[in-house]
Parts: structure tokens; C-alpha cells; sequence
């Protein structure tokens, strides 16, 4: 039972980033074998609602990162051990490659597996996917940090943000935001081209989020973790 407990929050982002790119990607490839029957609001819609969901689910467990650059800027902004970086990193991945490798097994390579490959230039791609993440993490730093926000509506925030940032950036980027939701579908695809953009631009984007909230707030940061996070 004490391993259960330890391997807890651990489990819980594996599972959380399965459930993204399950529901997330598994709707760009339902798009395109339906033939655009989801469309391109319901895609973006699907990243939102899985993430809004998986908060609510593993919240209180592992503090829901679900995506590798944003534990990495809350350690950076010490608000997560960082010894508990590299664990929570192959959790986030793990999870992410077998949901992709599960969808390859049920659909095939259709769409790559959505994977996020730039509709235009690299340079284009990888300033966009900055600017979402800034925006993603902000928001985040905020509700999940802040004892002044509204704890219990950092679901839907957090859910509405990466709502926001697919419907608007999904057609150009295809708003990752996230390098453990963009390796899965391009090691089950095995498609690897521009994949640094998705590895490099997030973590620079998550990072600048979390100092801008740091610097707004008013305050100096605490160590500790996010709230209902736990050791």
C-alpha cells in the first residue's frame, strides 16, 4: 500500500496524459476517417473537455500537470520538487505514447495520429506555440498557485484555455502546447519531422508564463507544490 501511495501521483499523470491524447488525438483521426464529422470546433473542444476532466479526476492526486512543460516551469518557479521532474516526465510520456500506439492499433496511421506538424514555416510554428503556452501557463500559474483565485474553478479555466488556444492556433501549429502530446502520435507514426518545435517551444512558453505570473502577482513565490499536489 505505501508503493501504491508513492507510485500514486505518478500513475495519475500517466493516466491524465493518456486520456489527452486518447480523446485529443483520437478526434483528429475520428475527423478525418468520418470525414470531417467532428470538424475542427470539435477537435478543439475535445482537448479542452479531457483536460477539464482529468483535473477534476487526478487534481488532488498528482496536481493534473499532464504535460512536461508545465511541471517543468513550476520547478523552475519552485512550486514542485524538482527531483520529482524526470518521474513525472516519463509518466507524461508513457502515458501519451501508449494512448498513441493504441490509436494506431484501432484505426491505423490515419492523420498521423495527430500528430502537430506547422501549416506554414517552422519560424511561424514555433513563435506560435510560445505564445500559447505563455498564455496556458499564466493562466494556470494562476489558479493552481494563487490562494487569492478561485480554486475550485481552475478546471474550467485551465479546460477553456486550451480550448481557446486550439480553436485559434489548431490550424496553423496544431496547438500542442505539449511535448509529451506531440511525441506519442509521432512515435506511434513514427513521424518525426518538426517534432523539436513541439519539445522546444512549450517548455520556452511555460517557462515565460510562469515568471510573468511570478512578476505580477505581487507576491515572492513559496516553495512547496501546486495546490492538491503532494508528496
Amino acid at each position: 500500500m505505501l508503493l501504491l501511495k508513492r507510485l500514486g501521483p505518478y500513475l495519475a499523470e500517466m493516466v491524465g496524459a493518456f486520456a489527452l491524447v486518447f480523446a485529443g488525438c483520437g478526434a483528429i483521426v475520428v475527423d478525418t476517417t468520418s470525414h470531417g464529422q467532428v470538424t475542427h470546433v470539435g477537435v478543439a473542444m475535445s482537448f479542452g473537455l479531457v483536460i477539464a476532466v482529468m483535473i477534476y479526476a487526478v487534481g488532488h492526486i498528482s496536481g493534473a500537470h499532464l504535460n512536461p512543460a508545465v511541471t517543468l516551469a513550476f520547478a523552475l518557479t519552485r512550486h514542485f520538487p524538482l527531483a520529482r521532474v524526470p518521474l513525472y516526465w516519463a509518466a507524461q510520456v508513457f502515458g501519451a505514447a501508449i494512448a498513441a500506439l493504441l490509436l494506431r492499433g484501432l484505426f491505423g496511421d490515419v492523420a498521423h495520429l495527430g500528430a502537430t506538424l506547422p501549416a506554414g514555416s517552422d519560424a511561424q510554428s514555433f513563435g506560435l506555440e510560445i505564445v500559447l503556452t505563455f498564455l496556458l501557463m499564466f493562466v494556470i500559474m494562476a489558479v493552481a498557485t494563487d490562494d487569492r483565485a478561485v480554486g475550485e474553478a481552475a478546471a474550467l479555466a485551465i479546460g477553456g484555455t486550451v480550448l481557446l488556444d486550439a480553436m485559434f492556433g489548431g490550424p496553423i501549429s496544431g496547438a500542442s502546447m505539449n511535448p509529451a502530446r506531440s511525441f506519442g502520435p509521432a512515435l506511434a507514426s513514427w513521424t518525426w519531422s518538426h517534432l523539436w518545435i513541439y519539445l522546444a517551444a512549450p517548455a520556452m512558453g511555460a517557462t515565460l508564463g510562469a515568471y510573468s505570473y511570478e512578476l505580477v502577482r505581487s507576491e515572492r513565490p513559496r516553495p512547496g507544490l501546486p495546490k492538491g499536489d503532494t508528496e
